[in-house]
Parts: C-alpha cells; sequence; structure tokens
C-alpha cells in the first residue's frame, strides 16, 4: 500500500469499508460507496485546476513587485534586442523560493516539481497583466540621469546632491536622512551593470564616510555584481526604487569627518 497514490490508498479503503458496509446494509451503502468513489475521482481530476489556481493566487499576491522587476530587468539593447536575462533570473527565483514552499505546503510536493515551467508560465502572464503607472521619462545624458535621481531621492525626503562631473571619487550623489549618509553611483546604461560599479561605490562610501552605498540604474546587474553587493552591503537599485527608500545602515563602518571638496 505504501507504493500507491494518497488517491488509489483512497479509493482501496472506501472499496473496502463500502464493501463490508454494503453486506449489512444492502443498496444503500452500496449506493454512498459508489458517491463517495465518484467524488474522489472527480477531486482527483479536478487537481491540475485547483493547482493552476493556486500558483496564480500566490503570483497575483506579488503582482506589483513582479511587475515592476519584469519592467527594471528588461531593456532594448544597442541592436534593439530586447534582453531579458535578468527578468528571467527573478521570475525563476520567485517560483522556486516563494511559490514552490507554499505548494509544498498544500500537499502538491509530489505534482509541482515536474510543472515548473508551467508555473514559470503563471507567474510571468501575473506579471505582464499588472498594470503598473507610466515610467517617468529618464534623461539619456549621464549627468542629466544624476541630476534626475538626486530629484527623485529629494521627493523621498532625502537632502541630495550630485557631486559633479569630476574628482567625486565613484560618488555621482550624496544624499542624507534621518542622520544617515547615502552614496550614489548612476549609471544610465543600456546594459547590465557590472561589478566593477559595485567595487567603485564600496571603495567611494568610505572616502565620503557613507552609512549606505548604491548602484542606480536604469537596467539590471550582472549576476557578478549581484554576488558583491551581496557581500559589501551596496544596494543595486533601479530608480524607481529610490522613492521608497528609506536610512538603513548597511555598510557596518563608523563615521568619520567626510573629505569634501
Amino acid at each position: 500500500m505504501s507504493g500507491r497514490s494518497p488517491t488509489a490508498q483512497r479509493l482501496f479503503w472506501t472499496l473496502v469499508l463500502g464493501g463490508c458496509a454494503s453486506i449489512r446494509y444492502g443498496a444503500v451503502a452500496l449506493a454512498a460507496t459508489a458517491s463517495v468513489c465518484v467524488a474522489i475521482l472527480v477531486h482527483r481530476l479536478d487537481r491540475p485546476r485547483r493547482f493552476r489556481s493556486l500558483v496564480r493566487r500566490i503570483a497575483r499576491r506579488h503582482a506589483p513587485t513582479l511587475a515592476l522587476r519584469r519592467r527594471q530587468e528588461r531593456f532594448l539593447d544597442a541592436y534593439g534586442n530586447m534582453i531579458e536575462d535578468g527578468w528571467l533570473r527573478e521570475r525563476d527565483y520567485f517560483v522556486e523560493r516563494t511559490v514552490l514552499p507554499l505548494i509544498e505546503e498544500r500537499g502538491y510536493s509530489d505534482y509541482a516539481e515536474p510543472r515548473f515551467e508551467e508555473m514559470v508560465e503563471i507567474v510571468e502572464r501575473v506579471a505582464h497583466a499588472q498594470v503598473l503607472p507610466d515610467e517617468r521619462e529618464t534623461p539619456e545624458d549621464g549627468i542629466a540621469y544624476e541630476r534626475y535621481c538626486a530629484d527623485l531621492l529629494e521627493e523621498a525626503g532625502w537632502d541630495a546632491r550630485p557631486t559633479g562631473a569630476s574628482g567625486d571619487q565613484g560618488c555621482d550623489v550624496i544624499a542624507e536622512k534621518a542622520g544617515l549618509r547615502l552614496i550614489v553611483q548612476c549609471k544610465r546604461y543600456g546594459r547590465p551593470v557590472g561589478n566593477a560599479a559595485v567595487q567603485e561605490v564600496a571603495a567611494a562610501a568610505l572616502h565620503w564616510s557613507g552609512d549606505m552605498a548604491a548602484v542606480v540604474s536604469n537596467a539590471g546587474f550582472t549576476p557578478a555584481a549581484r554576488k558583491l553587493a551581496g557581500t559589501t552591503g551596496v544596494l543595486l537599485l533601479h530608480h524607481d526604487d529610490l522613492l521608497d527608500l528609506v536610512p538603513e545602515r548597511r555598510t557596518g563602518r563608523r563615521r568619520a569627518p567626510a573629505t569634501e571638496r
């Protein structure tokens, strides 16, 4: 019996118990047994629909975040090709870390793994269907983009200012709020930002006595950049994220008087 599926076991014991009951109670017990067996089979046949519905509900709880990440991690390269590598990684990560554990809790552990691609497709549809506010027009010029990022931080309540075009030591914007200093490097790119930017802003945080460090870009980030950011405490942000950014000490370094230009 241990090798049988839960449905097969339910049917087996229903027939055994129902058969015993029908010996004593006759046709009434036999009819009841048949009804229960039909209900078990219908429930089994309806399992794929319930599985898809559960995945859809989980994805919809996170639909705004998924849609925003989809926007942030997809971009057109210099040749007009849509580059989606960052979004595809994000989508798979969401399924692995968020959807699968909840699915397994609901008794679908034996059912979900072979249907990973089906779950990914459901997440894609949910993210695509979510309506987001129109994306702001971002400046093409790098200096103007730095000013744009500083303005977004100002909207979020930070006291922000660009450092200027030269001698910034990897820092494009300095922002302060609640006694913490944020050091920002801005990258207006047509491709994912690499780990060099993470290295530069981490060093800039030392030079400018920063409590937080971030690379802000209109595009996504390479896996190498994400890995290095995880070990250095550098935030990797899309400019949309600046409006919701809150002060939080990330660098773990003690503040010292900054050397201002």
